[in-house]
């Protein structure tokens, strides 16, 4: 594979990997209106912090690749 190719590829997993964090977000959200108890609580939370991350850290490799997508 061209490096170019390669760099394709990796930038269009980082997208993907974008749109799942926002799916992540929403998950977090909708899962925490409805929970049970603190438990729960803690668990959706850490899906939030971890889709904020995840998106963060894809976000600058995509502008250090030259292709940012934002919503």
């Amino acid at each position: 594979m061209s490096q170019k190719k390669d760099k394709t590829v990796c930038n269009k997993n980082l997208h993907r990997l974008i749109d799942l964090c926002y799916e992540m977000l929403e998950v977090a959200d909708y899962g925490d209106k409805y929970r049970n108890d603190a438990g729960c609580g803690v668990v959706y939370g850490t899906l939030r912090d971890v889709a904020y991350k995840l998106r963060k850290l894809a976000e600058k490799e995509l502008k250090l690749h030259g292709s940012v997508k934002t919503k």
